[in-house]
């Protein structure tokens, strides 16, 4: 990994050196009149779980009505990633803002085989143990807005999974879930996709009923808090978060969180998975100019409900920095790689918008 690690980082920023940029995120004179602002961008990336990752993703960005300056730019995609260890997706996503910001609708659909491990102590050999997920998950859903800086809104989720466990440690499974969810969200952020001062607080519970077509009920609440300082007269930002994932009642096995990915970098074998995860972090994003950065972070996570008693209510520290380069050209949207170690572990991640 050390010898591939540096000629990833080098393919990753010299597939973008011909990319231009504003310093603002606003339209200049000369563009008002370009609606689309489309980009193509190689997948790079490489985690101990997945192994390495190689893909694209084309993304457009435009305003779902032209005359409207005052909604976020809308954002649709197409990403198609194969992995080494020979998982695949392949996944559409589209956010949309209209009618001046007061309605955001998100459409989101991934097919994929996903080849992952997790771990066991309560059998003879306690280890890693592989598994294969076929998976397909749709959702759809939009927010309100109530009252100035505040939404509310509903979310539709439908997943499909046919799990199968290496030497059988656990029987083949084949479930479908239909969840509702209901979300609520404060929002004074001055950018969707790059704020530099503001808060965000969403709050989200997940219901996965009987009578909605699953075979057991179970619920979920996610929290988050997000809060951006300007740093260096603006030129930087301190950002911090807090992230609570809650299972209540019959979490499956798909169903799960680990900890991992954007809450706390530095975890990507899968070990820690339980029923919630709670995780604080903060990052220091540092702009050397209009087009790069670099960021750097630290957090502490913990988690309960694994099956692994011993890994409940402990805490797992994780720390990394990272390159950022701007992907549109109107709009502050930045992609990057992000590098990080945790508790016994480290990843090295791909980064699609800011980590939060």
């Amino acid at each position: 990994m050390q010898k591939i690690l540096p000629v990833i980082v080098f393919l990753f920023c010299s597939s973008f050196v011909w990319s231009q940029e504003k310093p603002k995120d606003t339209i200049a004179p000369a563009e008002k009149a370009k609606r689309f602002d489309l980009t193509i961008m190689p997948y790079l990336s490489y985690n101990r779980n997945l192994d390495f990752m190689f893909g694209a993703i084309p993304m457009a960005m435009y305003r779902a009505k032209k005359e409207d300056t005052i909604s976020p730019k809308s954002l649709s995609g197409l990403a198609a990633i194969y992995t080494t260890n020979k998982s695949y997706f392949i996944s559409f996503f589209n956010k949309l803002y209209f009618n001046e910001d007061s309605w955001r609708v998100q459409f989101f659909a991934l097919a994929g085989n996903v080849n992952s491990q997790f771990y066991m102590d309560d059998i003879d050999a306690p280890d890693f143990y592989d598994y294969g997920t076929k998976m397909t998950r749709i959702s759809v859903g939009v927010d309100r807005k109530i009252i100035p800086h505040f939404y509310g809104g509903i979310n539709y989720a439908y997943s499909h999974y046919n799990t199968v466990y290496e030497d059988d440690v656990q029987p083949q499974s084949v479930s479908h879930t239909n969840a509702l969810q209901y979300n609520l969200l404060y929002d004074t952020r001055n950018a969707i996709y790059y704020p530099t001062h503001g808060e965000k607080i969403k709050l989200r519970w997940i219901n996965f009923p009987e009578w909605f077509g699953n075979d057991l009920s179970a619920n979920k609440i996610l929290t988050e808090y997000n809060k951006y300082l300007p740093i260096r007269n603006g030129k930087d930002v301190l950002a911090a978060r807090f992230a609570g994932t809650f299972g209540l009642g019959n979490i499956a096995f798909e169903q799960q969180v680990h900890i991992g990915g954007k809450d706390i970098r530095g975890y990507s074998e899968g070990k820690y998975r339980g029923d919630g995860i709670m995780a604080l972090q903060t990052e220091y994003r540092y702009n050397f100019n209009d087009k790069m950065g670099v960021v750097g972070f630290a957090g502490l996570a913990t988690m309960y409900g694994s099956d692994t008693e011993n890994f409940n209510w402990k805490a797992y520290p994780g720390a990394g920095v990272g390159y950022r380069y701007k992907a549109f050209k109107s709009v502050k949207f930045n992609i990057g790689l992000d590098a990080a170690v945790g508790k016994d572990d480290w990843g090295v991640y791909f980064r699609i918008g800011e980590a939060f």
